[in-house]
């Protein structure tokens, strides 16, 4: 942990998913790559699978540009696809226990909850996915709400988390997260930001801003334990 300010208590806290909770690329990249072989298979693309590395670069972005940058100039019927295959066969994997929770989540989700503080996911992921994941790994009783940008159709996770602390009547929140869009969404919102940095695919550039960067999940119950 960096050296970081008094903090004081938060009512809530509002976790990302890719990066943050779950280990995205236990089911991503054997997702990834079936993907490619079925679009192959239908027609709806031709060439090299693209490299893993471009989609994990990606990750806590809209599907809409994640695509973008994964196969620039493709038609809106392999977008399309693209999606649905991506996230069934990810389900799929998740369904077969091939996927993982960073180290002591559940143990540090259930202590928060424990100590009143109100959970929730806010992700820029499809809905089926994201409530997907946290249903697999038992987070759900835990959290108050689960949105996701799929769900809502926010155009940032800006107003992904505004509409979440609205419906809430929230004021007092910590945003926790991998990626600058979770410290700006939780900037613009006037939270406080924790930046976690144990991601394989993260890096540390993305996390400026953040009041306090975390190396591992469990460093939250201290951090809480300390704010006034």
């Amino acid at each position: 942990m960096n050296e970081q300010p008094k903090l004081r208590k938060p009512q809530a806290m509002m976790f990302d998913m890719d990066g943050t909770l779950f280990q995205t690329e236990t089911v991503l990249i054997p997702a990834y790559h079936k993907t490619f072989e079925m679009l192959k298979q239908e027609g709806l693309y031709d060439g090299e699978t693209p490299p893993e590395e471009i989609i994990l670069s990606c990750l806590g972005m809209l599907l809409e540009d994640i695509w973008a940058r994964v196969i620039p100039g493709a038609g809106a019927p392999t977008v399309a696809r693209a999606n649905e295959l991506l996230l069934q066969l990810q389900l799929d994997e998740m369904a077969a226990g091939i996927s993982a929770m960073y180290p002591q989540v559940n143990e540090t989700l259930q202590y928060l909850h424990d100590q009143g503080v109100r959970l929730f996911v806010a992700s820029n992921g499809l809905e089926g996915y994201v409530k997907g994941a946290a249903e697999v790994h038992q987070l759900s009783p835990l959290m108050e709400g689960v949105y996701s940008a799929g769900e809502y159709n926010t155009a940032s996770k800006v107003d992904l988390v505004q509409l979440l602390l609205t419906n809430h009547h929230i004021t007092e929140a910590w945003m926790v997260g991998d990626r600058s869009s979770d410290v700006e969404a939780g900037k613009k919102n006037g939270q406080v930001v924790i930046g976690c940095n144990y991601a394989d695919f993260g890096d540390t550039s993305e996390l400026e801003g953040s009041d306090v960067i975390i190396t591992s999940f469990d460093q939250l119950i201290t951090l809480y334990d300390q704010a006034e």
